[in-house]
């Protein structure tokens, strides 16, 4: 009952998208359908995305303050977390509010994804488009008469991985002041886990691009692409990130000269 919900709400009309963008894009280019995808999927998805990326940035900017709630009341567990919801009310942040975009949108890019891999290599499309839309029969895998992306491209996973990497990179956080104390410590470790992030998800996604169809490779390069663009409008990247000096010049009791 729930799959069939999920084929006829998401992956139906996703599909049918694909066919119709197909249909009139000059020269039948399934890169360029690809693209386009992903540009309205990423569009449609903006409000969401953006909210999760600014949710995630408060949450950690918080972590000096945390770590302070857990240096305070080290032994009893009760007022420690009775400190860190107030800490969240007075922030007006929510622990959950970087996951809930992100589990709204996830059915949508797992439609989108079974859109790719089904589209790419799919040879009858008659039981999914919908009347009104031109049945192609089959859709040319190649791009641009060049790449074929129904089979592995290892460029394009590549090309995803270092898109990854420039993703986390805009989100990583700098090192502490050595003076920052135990809140410091729990930075450093925060930034050490950010860095290990940033180069094993990289290499994953080569790992993984490279097995996979090359149009869903061009889409996950494209989409983490325009992600790193999102981030930058919103002014989350490398240059804004890192720990900010609160107004009256303390930070975590330390005094900043």
């Amino acid at each position: 009952m729930v799959g069939q919900i999920f084929h006829v709400i998401l992956y139906q009309p996703l599909f049918n998208l694909f066919i119709f963008l197909y249909n009139i894009i000059p020269g039948h280019d399934l890169g360029l359908v690809i693209v386009a995808v992903t540009i309205l999927v990423r569009l449609a998805l903006y409000p969401l995305t953006s909210s999760g990326i600014k949710a995630q940035r408060a949450l950690q900017d918080l972590q000096p303050k945390l770590a302070a709630i857990k240096k305070q009341y080290a032994t009893d567990t009760q007022a420690q977390a009775q400190a860190t919801l107030e800490m969240y009310k007075n922030n007006k942040v929510s622990p959950f509010s970087s996951c809930l975009p992100l589990l709204l949108q996830l059915p949508i890019l797992i439609a989108l994804y079974q859109v790719l891999a089904n589209g790419i290599v799919s040879t009858d499309l008659s039981a999914i488009v919908y009347p009104f839309i031109h049945n192609p029969g089959t859709l040319n895998p190649l791009s641009f008469g060049l790449v074929n992306l129904a089979k592995p491209q290892i460029i394009l996973a590549v090309l995803a991985g270092a898109a990854q990497y420039f993703q986390a990179k805009t989100l990583i956080r700098k090192s502490p002041p050595a003076t920052a104390g135990m809140a410091g410590k729990d930075e450093n470790m925060m930034a050490m886990m950010n860095k290990q992030m940033l180069y094993f998800m990289p290499v994953l996604t080569v790992i993984i691009g490279a097995r996979l169809p090359a149009g869903l490779t061009l889409y996950w390069f494209f989409s983490t692409a325009l992600m790193v663009l999102q981030q930058h409008l919103l002014g989350l990247d490398s240059k804004t990130s890192g720990t900010t000096t609160p107004p009256n010049g303390v930070i975590e009791g330390t005094i900043v000269k």
